[in-house]
């Protein structure tokens, strides 16, 4: 999936980050992407789940992972900590205004000249786009799970605790908050990958 891919695939040729932050790991996707490009950097992998936690931790055991089981919500960034920091289908989970903190705490938790890269669904329900891409997202689901119950259970997850925000807003928020360099590196539809400069 290009979402998944985009992730290291968009880095700059010489980027070579030392600390990298994984904001709402869950299955580690995202964080076994970069590995492959960086086995010596120190992983910071932060999931509100314990069983995604145990699944990282085991998927990861050879390499150098510090593990928060928090809501990133929770954590506390630290300022100037971190070269890369990915977020990767998470942050549709906060409203808008935890949304505009994030980007505020992400820019002042990295260094000079690091990277924040983002791949997520970016539009709102009121978009008037919304009712066609469920159709699609929902065709698409049910062409892979044809028994419907995974539509159903995606559905009731997504209305209940879902609150994906358009990425043109988005994109005003990061600059709002000192992102500079801010390119859209891959988008089909409203699924779009992002990535920011401090």
């Amino acid at each position: 999936m290009q979402l998944i891919s985009s992730f290291a695939k968009y880095l700059p040729d010489n980027f070579n980050p030392q600390a990298i932050l994984d904001l709402g790991s869950g299955n580690g996707n995202i964080t076994a992407q970069l590995i492959p490009y960086f086995p010596n950097a120190t992983f910071t992998l932060i999931d509100a789940s314990a069983e995604m936690i145990d699944l990282c931790c085991n998927q990861f055991n050879d390499y150098d992972i510090v593990y928060v089981n928090k809501y990133f919500k929770d954590f506390l960034f630290k300022k100037e900590s971190y070269d890369l920091i990915v977020a990767g289908f998470s942050l549709h989970h906060c409203d808008e205004n935890e949304k505009q903190s994030i980007f505020n705490s992400i820019n002042n938790s990295l260094k000079k000249g690091g990277i924040f890269s983002y791949s997520d669904l970016m539009i709102s329900k009121t978009n008037p786009d919304h009712p066609m891409l469920l159709e699609k997202w929902k065709e698409f689901v049910n062409t892979n799970f044809s028994d419907g119950e995974k539509w159903t259970w995606l559905m009731e997850h997504y209305e209940t605790f879902d609150k994906p925000t358009d990425y043109l807003v988005q994109l005003e928020w990061m600059r709002n908050a000192g992102f500079k360099n801010i390119q859209i590196h891959f988008k089909e539809e409203y699924w779009v990958h992002l990535q920011a400069e401090k």
